[in-house]
């Protein structure tokens, strides 16, 4: 053990108490001094821990608006990320869910079946309900209202119905007249529907017939002639769901013989389709989203860390004075850095699941899917940003020559 008297760490601390330095550069001092003076590892042990966190406390309101910045990178990518994947993966949900085994659209036609035009004339539904490998036809016209942002569907009741064991009634019965309309039961709640309401569904009046179990394609259903009229697809249809008597593949392959041009796929191949990472319309999307967040946790640190180094410059210098090697100094900024991002990442993954939990409750109909895959890559998305905006500080504070450094005002 060193036998250096107390009292001579104490006369050291006083030389760097003077007014030339401000409380938090002395505070850095004392703990190195102290460090120096007492080598037994019991008496006195420099942790990089506790200093980054005397670092982080002594500024608080630059680490809660790091904090905050990251936070919101976070809550970008998982809530951008999580409403992709969760309109698309309840919508090919939805789409199973009807019965069929085969979807026939035009050569054009979107995977979104609200977005494709209404261009394949219905009597080509006669054309599939004749082949040898069919069971059932249902054609159908989708369509987007976009006043009310939800999806419905023109039917002809008998078939759409037969495709699988038919609609789930809550209450109500099907529609029996052009003004008529079914509603799901998600749809209803969250817009508080009951039998006999009146509504508006592309600008027209329906009066709800009938409350159903979701998972049928589409939000709303009308009578196909009614939805034609509406859109103004007289004779036309946008999608025919197919169902076959066993050997899909077949059955598919007579579609096609039919009509060679038009996308003919099984409900297997759509489900696989309908996945964010496979859909070109909205790879770039995600991308655009994603690097957004990394530029504002980038520019953020970067401003933040730039600032830091300015305002520590004399007690880098102190530091590196006392022994601290470049290394050491960018270790202990980056640890910084490190420790905002770790904070930032954790309050808004919490922010995620809180937004999440009050919009389930709020909006029924929007569906949002976050996975752990999604919640480890917004972490390490950030720290990759918060990363980059550290580094050209954090080298520029290692490169200080202490005697410059100390002389700073």
């Amino acid at each position: 053990m060193c036998s250096v008297p107390l009292l001579s760490v104490n006369s050291v601390l006083k030389i760097f108490s003077l007014p030339l330095f401000d409380p938090h550069e002395i505070q850095v001092i004392q703990s190195f001094s102290v460090q120096l003076f007492m080598t037994d590892s019991h008496d006195a042990q420099f942790s990089p821990i506790r200093m980054i966190a005397g670092n982080l406390t002594a500024r608080p309101l630059r680490a809660v608006l790091s904090i905050l910045a990251i936070s919101i990178q976070v809550i970008l990518v998982l809530m951008i990320v999580g409403l992709t994947n969760g309109v698309v993966n309840e919508w090919s949900k939805r789409v199973e869910g009807v019965g069929a085994d085969i979807l026939v659209q035009s050569p054009n036609a979107s995977i979104f079946f609200a977005f494709s035009s209404a261009v394949m004339q219905e009597s080509f539904g006669q054309q599939i309900a004749s082949l040898p490998g069919v069971d059932e036809v249902a054609p159908t016209l989708s369509l987007m209202d976009q006043k009310n942002f939800v999806v419905i569907y023109g039917i002809d009741y008998k078939r759409f119905n037969a495709l699988s064991k038919g609609f789930l009634f809550g209450s109500g019965r099907p529609f029996e007249s052009p003004d008529e309309a079914l509603a799901d039961d998600i749809v209803a709640q969250s817009r508080h529907l009951k039998v006999g309401d009146q509504i508006s569904l592309m600008n027209h009046a329906f009066i709800i017939c009938g409350i159903v179990a979701h998972g049928k394609g589409a939000r709303f259903f009308i009578p196909l002639k009614t939805a034609q009229d509406i859109s103004g697809a007289e004779k036309r249809v946008s999608v025919f769901y197919v169902r076959s008597k066993g050997n899909t593949e077949a059955t598919r392959a007579e579609i096609l013989k039919l009509e060679p041009n038009n996308r003919v796929r099984s409900i297997a191949e759509y489900m696989t389709l309908m996945n964010s990472s496979n859909l070109p319309e909205l790879k770039p999307f995600i991308k655009t989203m994603v690097g957004i967040g990394i530029v504002i946790s980038f520019l953020v640190v970067f401003l933040n860390m730039h600032t830091l180094v300015l305002e520590r410059t004399r007690e880098i210098g102190i530091l590196k004075a006392l022994g601290f090697t470049r290394a050491g100094i960018a270790q202990l900024l980056l640890g910084e850095t490190l420790a905002l991002t770790i904070i930032g990442s954790i309050v808004g993954i919490a922010l995620t699941f809180l937004t999440k939990a009050v919009l389930t409750q709020t909006v029924p109909t929007l569906q949002i899917s976050i996975t752990n895959s999604w919640i480890l890559g917004s972490i390490l998305l950030a720290t990759f940003g918060a990363t980059a905006g550290a580094i050209y500080p954090t080298l520029r504070a290692a490169s200080y020559d202490p005697v410059v450094a100390l002389a700073y005002e």
